[in-house]
């Protein structure tokens, strides 16, 4: 009872249930966190463990700077813009001190078998009655560290070897749960993965279109899923803080962030699980292909055996299915039709059937950001688009 009144949240406090054998009451956030880490307090921590969302938390006091440590073990928090599994740390330690309503503090996360292989970092934050305000930086480290620490069993890492080197910057609202990161990525290299074999790979999905880059049904494909693929190392961190930032925000459109080169590496090798794990995979073989196969292959590949609707893979079977010619001799507006279709092929594909057209605004957008083609080009292609009328075909019955 004692307890429950003192931790009472005040009107408009930002609140929470806590459970204390067969009681539930409500607490306010930002009073258990004053009160935890005072000096006089939270020495009575010291030693106690208690289950959290994220996991167990251990509590040590270190009275010498007068600081609070929390031990998870292992630790993990779910983050709905990186996939449906939680993101999971084996051990995170981190350092609390207060003054007034300033938090701060270090961190380091490791794996569980090794105390060497460590991240390491700072963070700060500003209490308010309706929030906490948190900032945090992990200090620049090799990315194969930081593999080493976020996916400890993945497969890849008994014969990758990885180059370059990571810092991150990041910002977490709370109870909100709203966060952005800023990455700082430098030399990004990986080699052992055997990706190389893929320059005389064969598709299953029939033969290959064999199409160039300046293709009509090529341009329209980068520009629908990848624009800035000539240019990139095989990922893209514009759009993948641009997707985490939209995937976050409730109601709005899920938005991928994944390059073609993720693309490819997630259709031939990793499949399409919406877990962290399978991306930090994915982002290996990506950058390996970037190095081993080059822009040209790897857009090839893509074009082969990307899934078009139905049982459809690949340029060659779509353009003859749908347009019942080849893809190097598809027309501009069929091209765009095509490319259209595959950021959610299955569903347009219904709709097609349906409706007797599929997304006019995304076709257009698609033709607009088409790129290498003149200003009568473009206008011809977008009067074409917008008066563009194809039959879908009928389903196929089994």
């Amino acid at each position: 009872m004692i307890v429950k009144l003192a931790l009472a949240p005040a009107a408009g406090e930002w609140s929470t249930t806590v459970k204390a054998g067969p009681l539930n009451f409500e607490i306010g956030v930002p009073t258990a966190l004053r009160v935890a880490t005072s000096p006089w307090f939270a020495p009575y921590l010291d030693g106690r463990s208690f289950d959290t969302r994220a996991g167990a938390v251990r509590f040590a006091w270190k009275p010498a700077g007068e600081l609070l440590e929390m031990q998870c073990t292992p630790c993990s928090a779910e983050v709905p813009a990186l996939g449906t599994q939680p993101i999971r740390v084996e051990r995170l330690v981190a350092t609390v001190k207060r003054d007034g309503n300033t938090l701060s503090g270090t961190f380091e996360a490791t794996p569980e078998s090794t105390d060497t292989t460590r991240l390491h970092g700072r963070w700060e934050g500003k209490l308010s009655p309706k929030n906490l305000q948190l900032s945090a930086k992990v200090e620049d480290a090799p990315i194969a560290r930081w593999y080493a620490v976020l996916v400890p069993t993945l497969p890849e890492l008994r014969s990758a070897r990885i180059g370059g080197t990571l810092a991150l910057h990041g910002q977490l609202l709370l109870p909100e749960a709203t966060f952005a990161v800023q990455p700082t990525i430098s030399q990004f290299t990986v080699e052992g993965l055997g990706t190389e074999a893929m320059l005389n790979a064969r598709t299953s999905c029939g033969p290959s279109a064999r199409l160039t880059n300046d293709s009509w049904l090529a341009r329209a494909v980068v520009a629908a899923e990848d624009q800035r693929f000539f240019t990139h190392a095989g990922y893209d961190l514009t759009e993948i803080l641009a997707s985490i930032d939209n995937n976050q925000k409730p109601g709005q459109t899920k938005r991928g962030g994944s390059t073609l080169t993720q693309q490819l590496a997630k259709l031939l090798v990793t499949g399409s699980d919406r877990t962290a794990e399978r991306k930090l995979r994915e982002m290996l073989y990506a950058v390996e292909m970037e190095q081993t196969l080059g822009k040209a292959r790897i857009l090839q590949l893509y074009l082969d055996n990307a899934p078009w609707g139905g049982s459809i893979c690949g340029a060659e079977a779509a353009a003859r299915r749908y347009f019942k010619r080849s893809a190097r001799t598809l027309e501009p507006a069929q091209a765009v039709w095509l490319a259209a279709m595959l950021h959610k092929p299955q569903a347009v594909l219904e709709q097609w059937r349906r409706d007797g057209h599929i997304d006019a605004d995304r076709t257009k957008w698609v033709a607009e950001s088409i790129r290498g083609i003149s200003r009568n080009q473009r206008e011809a292609l977008l009067k074409s688009v917008a008066a563009a009328k194809f039959t879908a075909p009928e389903a196929v019955t089994q």
